[in-house]
């Protein structure tokens, strides 16, 4: 895999960010997260955020507003839509489950 630092809390990162990290352009990126792991940079992406949302939902010391600001988004609605396009279920039915 490419190795790149993940994000801290920042920013959402974006397929852009990565790639500077790596010295690469974007499409060149893309194409090797896509051979590497068979889903699409913004897809990869978007499986780490989901994967740290978990993580720190399931600490329970946290609110979920907490979480959103944690993850980097700017609006916790922001977060909800985006978990529950990517999961299923909002951060509040992922924590009662």
């Amino acid at each position: 895999m490419i190795p790149c630092v993940f994000f801290n809390s920042i920013i959402i990162p974006t397929v852009a960010y990565f790639a500077e990290k790596c010295n690469l352009t974007p499409g060149y990126f893309g194409e090797l997260v896509k051979v590497e792991s068979g889903k699409t940079a913004q897809d990869f992406i978007a499986d780490h955020i989901v994967s740290r949302a978990k993580e720190l939902l399931n600490s329970q010391t946290l609110s979920i507003a907490q979480v959103s600001n944690r993850l980097g988004f700017g609006y916790p609605q922001h977060f909800v839509r985006f978990f529950k396009r990517k999961t299923g279920k909002t951060p509040s039915e992922y924590r009662a489950a």
